[in-house]
């Protein structure tokens, strides 16, 4: 025991290691040093050895405290610990079918408890489809129709991918279990491995005369047509899930669900940042300088606002309760933030430039009629309201 390597320099992780840190490392070196990447090199074979005997320890809880607190010596009475190569079935699993398989040991430690059965009950695929819906419609909900091409169960073999008057039959290699068992020769021995079943592809049938309708695989495309209900408050990019309008699952197993995601056609009037809508409304010098009772416009109908005099331009106010509904709570909203926009006439008649010039020369400024004037106009309309 005494000329061991320490665990943790063995896997190249300090002891605050975390499990996936200890995973992670352990991955790196069985993918480096495994014998069926290295042939025939004992000395790859010992490193994998060693790794192999850093993690069941380092990823045991109890082991792992064991050695912390004693080294080595935890394990001198029973002359080391012990470990099978089942106990890294989840890395093996995921390492080697990525990288070819290694002469079966993907299926080999992913089989075992973890083996579906290839009659169980499977749950359909779901479908995503888009649909395009208004500012408006986004806002108060609506109904939609959606069409789109989705497989379903053949009608003719009703599922089976079986010629009509036969039926699917047990496959013949596998016995129905949908997997094969292989013996093989490696380093620890005879290993009796298991594979998916190559003659039925996992499924544990056979299917001899197949449907002509859908060629045996017992779902065809067809097209469909539902009405969906789009709630109100849902937003870009959002979508709605209707349960079971998905593909056919198999072995009597439920469909899947249908999501349809919703884009929204941007509005002339509102734009949208979360349940808050905002906007722009235009009023005149008089209404800013004097200020007036404005109508708004909003999506719920008209509403009253009071501006008061020496309304700036830029400024914004809000109406609480008159932007968005709350999707999962449409009896509370959102706000409404309204920007007024002062605008400049671009035609005047000469009785209203007179009276303008005479309103100007009041407030100190002479203009001249070509756009120069002694300092700036809206200077001194904000120094006289202020």
């Amino acid at each position: 025991m005494a000329d061991k390597r320490d665990y943790y320099e063995v896997l190249g992780v300090d002891k605050s290691a975390t499990d996936q840190d200890l995973k992670r490392a352990y991955r790196a070196l069985a993918k480096k040093y495994h014998p069926d990447v290295n042939p025939g090199d004992k000395e790859a074979e010992e490193k994998f050895k060693e790794a192999s005997e850093a993690y069941a320890v380092l990823s045991d809880k109890e082991k792992r405290a064991k050695y912390d607190q004693f080294g080595h010596a935890a394990f001198d009475q029973t002359g080391g610990p012990s470990y099978s190569y089942s106990d890294f079935s989840d890395i093996f699993g995921d390492l080697f079918s990525n990288i070819g398989g290694f002469g079966g040991f993907g299926d080999f430690f992913s089989s075992g408890s973890r083996r579906r059965d290839p009659n169980a009950p499977v749950q359909g695929n779901d479908v995503q489809t888009r649909i395009n819906i208004s500012f408006r419609d986004a806002a108060f909900g609506c109904k939609k129709q959606v069409d789109l091409w989705v497989y379903d169960n053949c009608p003719t073999c009703h599922g089976t991918g079986a010629k009509p008057g036969t039926s699917p039959e047990t496959c013949s290699v596998c016995k129905g279990s949908g997997r094969q068992r292989v013996q093989q020769q490696t380093m620890f021995g005879t290993m009796i491995n298991e594979r998916v079943c190559s003659n039925c592809g996992g499924t544990g049938k056979y299917i001899k005369d197949k449907c002509g309708n859908c060629s045996g695989t017992g779902k065809i495309k067809v097209r469909k047509t539902y009405e969906v209900t789009i709630p109100a408050g849902i937003d870009e990019g959002q979508s709605v899930r209707m349960a079971g309008k998905g593909e056919p699952g198999t072995n009597g197993g439920q469909n899947g669900d249908l999501y349809i995601t919703v884009s929204v056609t941007p509005d002339e009037v509102f734009s949208r940042e979360g349940y808050d809508l905002y906007c722009v409304v235009p009023i005149s010098y008089a209404q800013a300088a004097l200020g007036d009772e404005l109508t708004i416009n909003t999506l719920d109908g008209q509403v009253k606002y009071t501006l008061e005099p020496g309304t700036q331009p830029g400024t914004r106010f809000r109406l609480r309760g008159k932007g968005i509904p709350y999707l999962r709570n449409a009896s509370q909203k959102g706000d409404l933030y309204v920007t007024v926009m002062v605008e400049v006439p671009r035609k005047l008649t000469e009785d209203q430039k007179m009276k303008l010039r005479e309103f100007a020369r009041s407030m100190g400024d002479n203009p001249s009629g070509n756009g120069q004037t002694k300092s700036s106009f809206f200077k001194k309309m904000k120094d006289a309201f202020e």
